[in-house]
């Protein structure tokens, strides 16, 4: 604490501003020595409170007054009759206004508290207080009393206002038995509260860490923080070790085991025997997920099977309108795609960049349209579906828009789906691009809103890197050999001495490409010492780029294998920012954890966010549509920060403007450069890749395959190039734990 720290103490008379997210308020505290603006963080305060502030005197060059930055409060009982007065009127107890509480402090005077509590029968006693509202005003001033009491008993355990707001909510006075007995259950009950939370309270009352409920908490941590390695399971003997290795106990403790049937008798758990692996150990929510997506999807294609669409007549006809309609010529392949769409209920069309993956959704929509027939297109990203629209000159949105996506406070996901088998999509055909990116989660949840007897078309690159999400969703349908594939493989698009096209296709077939730089679009620059990687990236962005491709800065993205070192993700960002958006001309600033992020600085969601909400403007700045929901990996600029409201604002590419509670900026990166997972869907004009010396299990073939097929003008690589001939040779993929597999050739046989 400063050493100008001093205390002031009052009512307060006015607030002017609360973030009911993070706490933060202004208000007014009414002094003996005159008012005070106060800024910090309140967990539940209430003008006509009595405050004893601690904190120190700023000046506030904003608004050009002297504030009071709080650093902790006390509340304090009223001590006269003004106090009392100002504390029931203050509007906290519904239906009491300054005058009842006038009335009901004349008649019992410093007395009125304890009259409250002990006897509130007696509040019948003032005039315009019935029986019934005297009860009233005792239960609302005793909820409130126990809420205010819940709050500075969290605090001593660092939980903030808003999380002990939802503890006493869920809990109510129980609150206190549960934390001291069984902390844990914050971790599995209260949404946003982790173990690592549960576990320091637990700590610092004395529970043991061989604790039964220690163990099974951190057992459940352990095969939900699977699905960050994208597992939707995990065998029995790995799940196991991990938990061990989390809880720092042995492998063969009879507690693990012991622990294990406890979460599986009370379903925390569900365990499936499986003939190579043992026992597969899955959370409930994945496990019923991936039998989702099985069961569906084989039902909607079923229901097609036995149509008369097995056989179409006039095919040649058929492809011939087509092929007029669009003024191309199909080659037998990708005829072959179009008649599949048309026969089967469910078709996967899969192809790398160049191959007609774009052209054949072209032909398909003309088809459809051609028969009448209603249509809907998506994809995983913001940015995906606004190329689709582009390309296809049809409306294409997000899948989590096209499911129509809305806040649900009493959901511990805080959204809901209005698009569901209940109110399933009203169309013909779904045609969902980039699927490789779609994990089980959103899938189940998009087959769900997709009827029988809907055709559902799904388009992707296979060879790119799976979904961020747990699962292996295109691979794993493609696996099963349970649906029409087509697997395009012919280039059609290659521009004129282009080389990125042709280049990522020799990635991906493990062939050494061309480091020569004799291309217009495709070149290296060596480098080995990663400091000089770094300065080489820069100069490309900031001067060499923007002028040889004529594109701005900010449209070069630079994608990095690693987050760590001189030329990872980290440090570049660090080194894009100072030189590209520097701290000059008095813009805003807030430092967040490791980031200082600037009005102007480019930013990524890095994870999916159901509440918060955007709006779009038009030119006028009139809201023309709002909706809810940031994803990860969307990405715009920072356009606001404001210290008063502990706010800061950005605008997405798709032109959506959201505010984020100062609280929230743990869910923003700096993203001048990004990790190359991270830009799975997207496409930028430019793009550089920092390649430098790195592990083996990360440098693979389709890391470096995905980063080149994100550049539509230019690739540029800077760093080594037996760097790149490794990640070429790399064709070693981590094994991701997904049953959907097996799951769907067993619906698919009953």
């Amino acid at each position: 604490m400063s050493s100008d720290a001093k205390i002031i103490e009052g009512y307060v008379k006015k607030i002017h501003f609360r973030n009911k997210d993070n706490g933060y308020t202004v208000l007014v505290l009414e002094t003996k020595y005159g008012d005070w603006t106060c800024v910090g963080n309140f967990s539940m305060v209430s003008e006509g409170q009595y405050l004893e502030l601690t904190g120190v005197e700023y000046d506030n060059p904003t608004y050009m007054e002297t504030q009071f930055k709080v650093f902790s409060y006390v509340e304090k009982s009223p001590e006269d009759e003004l106090g009392l007065e100002r504390y029931l009127g203050s509007g906290m107890i519904k239906g009491v206004g300054e005058a009842l509480a006038k009335r009901i402090v004349k008649k019992f005077k410093l007395d009125t508290f304890r009259i409250i509590e002990e006897e509130p029968e007696r509040l019948a006693e003032v005039k315009g207080i019935s029986s019934k509202k005297a009860l009233d005003i005792a239960t609302q001033f005793m909820e409130v009393k126990d809420m205010r009491d819940a709050m500075v008993f969290l605090a001593k355990y660092n939980i903030s206002s808003h999380y002990a707001v939802k503890i006493y909510e869920e809990y109510g006075d129980k609150l206190y038995s549960i934390i001291k007995e069984n902390p844990y259950r914050l971790a599995s009950d209260i949404n946003g509260i982790g173990f690592r939370t549960a576990d320091e309270i637990a700590k610092s009352i004395g529970i043991e860490p061989d604790s039964s409920y220690r163990v099974c908490a951190g057992m459940e941590y352990t095969i939900n923080d699977s699905l960050s390695d994208g597992y939707t399971y995990l065998p029995k003997a790995e799940f196991i070790k991990k938990a061990a290795d989390f809880l720092q106990m042995q492998e063969d403790s009879s507690i693990l085991e012991n622990a294990f049937d406890t979460l599986k008798e009370s379903s925390k758990i569900i365990v499936k025997d499986d003939e190579s692996e043992g026992y597969r150990v899955y959370s409930p929510t994945l496990y019923h997920c991936e039998r989702n997506v099985a069961s569906k999807i084989v039902r909607i294609n079923n229901a097609f099977s036995d149509s008369e669409n097995d056989t179409i007549p006039n095919e040649k006809k058929t492809i011939k309108d087509i092929e007029k309609s669009l003024g191309v010529e199909f080659d037998e392949l990708q005829r072959r795609a179009i008649l599949e769409t048309i026969k089967h209920g469910v078709t996967i069309i899969t192809g790398g960049p160049g191959t007609g993956k774009t052209t054949i959704i072209n032909a398909i929509i003309r088809y459809f349209k051609m028969q009448g027939m209603d249509m809907l297109l998506a994809a995983p990203t913001g940015r995906a579906a606004k190329r689709m629209k582009e390309a296809t000159g049809c409306e294409a949105v997000t899948i989590h828009r096209l499911l129509e996506i809305t806040g649900d406070p009493s959901s511990d996901r805080h959204f809901k789906f209005e698009r569901d088998k209940y109110n399933p999509l009203e169309t013909d055909v779904v045609i969902i691009d980039e699927t490789s990116m779609v994990d089980i989660l959103i899938m189940s949840s998009l087959l769900d809103a997709v009827a029988e007897g809907t055709r559902l078309i799904l388009v992707g690159d296979v060879n790119q890197l799976p979904s961020v999400g747990p699962g292996n969703v295109l691979k794993d349908l493609i696996a099963s050999d349970a649906f029409a594939v087509v697997k395009l493989n012919k280039i059609y698009r290659q521009g004129e001495g282009s080389r990125i096209v042709t280049n990522a296709h020799k990635i991906n077939a493990g062939e050494k490409i061309p480091l020569d730089n004799n291309s217009k679009d495709f070149f290296l620059i060596p480098r080995t010492n990663p400091l000089e990687v770094a300065s080489e990236v820069l100069g490309l962005v900031r001067d060499r780029m923007p002028k040889y491709t004529g594109v701005k800065p900010s449209e070069i993205q630079v994608l990095s294998p690693m987050k760590k070192g001189e030329a990872g993700v980290a440090a570049l960002n660090q080194l894009l920012q100072e030189k590209l958006n520097p701290d000059i001309n008095g813009k805003n600033s807030k430092v967040s954890g490791k980031n200082v992020f600037r009005e102007g600085d480019k930013v990524m969601q890095i994870r999916n966010n159901y509440k918060l909400e955007w709006t779009l403007e038009d030119e006028t700045g009139y809201t023309i549509d709002t909706g809810t929901g940031v994803f990860n990996g969307d990405m715009g600029v920072i356009t606001h920060i404001s210290e008063y409201s502990e706010e800061l604002t950005v605008e997405f590419d798709e032109g959506h403007k959201v505010i984020y509670p100062f609280s929230f900026l743990d869910e923003l990166d700096l993203a001048y450069s990004i990790t190359i997972h991270k830009s799975q869907g997207s496409e930028y004009p430019v793009v550089i890749i920092p390649i430098t010396s790195g592990p083996y299990m990360l440098y693979t073939r389709n890391l470096l395959y995905t980063a080149v097929t994100r550049a539509k003008k230019c690739v540029v690589i800077v760093g080594d190039m037996n760097a790149v001939d490794r990640m070429i040779a790399n064709n070693n993929e981590r094994k991701r734990y997904s049953g959907l597999k097996e799951a769907v050739i067993e619906f698919k046989g009953e």
